[in-house]
């Protein structure tokens, strides 16, 4: 019959004068076990916690790539609404359409637009490319969006880039 303990055991109890010492011992490696258990469990949660992330936002990338795709799509609405020119409206209709369908395809994977028209300057969403004296708007007002901004998850993707409302000079 084989024993539940090894040599080392039978050596540190033979050596051990009192059943404190014993105690003692026993208490201490019930601590390390429970110590090594809770860090064995946070290892775990961060690893499932960077998991998520990965997959939340390994799309990032692919979806940056695909942006300047919608831009483009954009700019083939805007045109046509500043001509009058006789450009099928089946096109234009083909246009609008995958224009929403990409956006909604985007919106599925947790890519959203950054609402910028008319909003607060804000440094964390917005990348100003100019400054524009403009009494229609109050100072620090993002006042044009020349490129839609996105976020995947809450977090940014691309900054708005965008023309920022600058107070009127008074020279007097």
């Amino acid at each position: 019959m084989s024993s539940p303990h090894n040599k080392e055991d039978e050596v540190v109890a033979a050596e051990a004068v009192d059943i404190g010492t014993l105690l003692a011992e026993n208490a201490s490696l019930q601590d390390r076990l429970l110590r090594a258990l809770a860090e064995a469990e946070n290892v775990r949660r961060r690893a499932d916690r960077d998991m998520e992330e990965t997959r939340k936002f390994a799309v990032a990338e692919f979806s940056r790539e695909l942006l300047p795709i919608l831009d483009n799509l954009q700019r083939v609405l805007d045109a046509k609404r500043r001509t009058e020119n006789q450009v099928s409206d089946a096109l234009v209709e083909g246009v609008t359409t995958t224009l929403r369908l990409f956006l909604q395809t985007l919106e599925r994977f947790g890519i959203k637009k950054i609402a910028a028209l008319g909003e607060r300057f804000d440094p964390t969403l917005h990348e100003a490319l100019m400054e524009s004296a403009d009494q229609s708007h109050p100072p620090g007002t993002v006042m044009q969006v020349l490129e839609e901004g996105f976020t995947i998850h809450g977090r940014l993707l691309r900054p708005a880039r965008v023309v920022v409302a600058k107070p009127m000079r008074s020279d007097g």
